[in-house]
């Protein structure tokens, strides 16, 4: 009897202790770490940190109570120990693993911020590694071992236990090269083909890396494939402010022809290309003027054509375009003719990188240059519809 209520006070004191703590912890470390308001302060005293500390407190004075309680039995003096070292140890790992978590936190607040590098990794393999500790620590305490036994015989199962844990090692080695290279981030645009990756990374943890595709699917990769396979990272495009344009208009060669005094008297006076023009013009003189007697064939005259002239316009009108980017690779150049007419190619970067406002520019540009085409006389290239047959098919019906 004396035992038993000597037990009973001792788990309701205890308890008393538990709350007792936790009151303090929880109503004045707060207020003291308002003041201080520093960052080791945010993560030691966190309202989760804390309130598991409290948790500690009742294991602690059963540990050093039992002794006091008079007539108890020694194998019950025994195990009541044991269990309570067991759960002193239980509540330290939560506690340690709160800590964890809350320097996560302080890391990244509401979630992994764009732009920088993510712990998440680390802090879970804390935990792991803190878990499997606290379990070798608890089933020794429960069996009133040393944990070196313990772990002793752990060192024969090595084999299995590193095939237990192969992509825990796998992962944690590839975390550690791409977060040491610098080789992806959360928020970064990434393309993985293989897995059906489009989309931005919204977290990197130990064992996996989520991607956010645009049509909102959610892509999990595990880590280890990022390190042995290759991906796109488009973060070099958004930092560098500008998204490239690489696009062809396909020209009828059928049009390409030269120009007459005529037509470039009347292409004088788009204001883009009166510059070019006037200087064009000045040099095919001279170096006409330079042939003499030879000049009287066609072929050693130096002419100007209606593809090339417009390829210069295309040049200075994104030079004069405010949606591109100046001071990034600008060309317009003509690119092999194949059966598809004569493709020419317009190389330019636009001044946003935001996808919305960058298809925008792209398609005024080309909305603009396709319109202008019979300007140049020059046509785009397609190949014929059912249209365009049966046109054909009337008028030689009709002739």
């Amino acid at each position: 009897m004396q035992a038993a209520i000597g037990l009973a006070g001792l788990l309701l004191l205890s308890y008393a202790a538990q709350a007792v703590a936790q009151y303090l912890l929880l109503h004045m470390v707060p207020r003291i770490r308002e003041r201080m308001d520093v960052r080791w302060a945010r993560v030691v005293w966190h309202d989760q940190v804390l309130r598991r500390l409290a948790r500690v407190v009742p294991s602690l004075v059963i540990q050093a109570g039992i002794g006091a309680v008079p007539h108890l039995d020694p194998v019950a003096f025994a195990v009541i120990r044991n269990l309570a070292v067991a759960l002193t140890v239980l509540q330290l790992v939560r506690t340690l693993n709160a800590l964890l978590d809350a320097v996560l936190l302080e890391q990244a607040p509401g979630g992994a911020p764009t732009g920088t590098r993510s712990i998440k990794s680390y802090v879970q393999l804390g935990k792991l590694a803190l878990t499997l500790v606290g379990a070798i620590v608890i089933v020794a305490a429960l069996i009133d071992r040393s944990p070196l036994i313990l772990l002793s015989g752990l060192g024969a199962m090595s084999a299995v236990l590193m095939l237990v844990f192969k992509d825990t090692i796998l992962s944690f080695t590839a975390g550690v090269q791409l977060s040491s290279n610098d080789m992806l981030r959360v928020g970064d645009w990434i393309e993985m083909p293989q897995v059906g990756a489009d989309g931005d990374v919204v977290d990197i943890a130990l064992h996996t890396v989520k991607v956010q595709n645009w049509d909102k699917t959610i892509t999990t990769i595990p880590t280890w494939r990022l390190m042995s396979e290759s991906y796109r990272n488009w973060r070099g495009m958004s930092e560098s402010g500008g998204r490239r344009i690489k696009r062809t208009l396909r020209l009828d060669a059928a049009t390409v022809r030269f120009l007459g005094d005529e037509d470039i008297n009347r292409l004088s006076r788009i204001t883009l290309l009166a510059p070019y023009l006037a200087q064009k013009r000045e040099a095919v003189h001279a170096t006409n003027a330079a042939l003499g007697e030879d000049a009287a064939a066609p072929a050693n005259r130096r002419r100007l054509t209606n593809l090339g002239t417009f390829r210069a316009y295309v040049q200075a009108y994104l030079r004069a375009h405010p949606g591109i980017h100046q001071g990034m690779t600008l060309m317009v150049r003509t690119l092999e003719p194949t059966a598809e007419g004569v493709p020419l190619e317009l190389y330019c970067f636009t001044a946003t990188t935001a996808w919305v406002q960058y298809e925008a520019i792209q398609g005024d540009i080309f909305d603009h240059l396709i319109a202008v085409l019979p300007e140049f006389d020059l046509r785009m290239y397609q190949s014929p519809t059912g249209g365009d047959i049966r046109a054909g098919l009337q008028r030689a019906a009709m002739q």
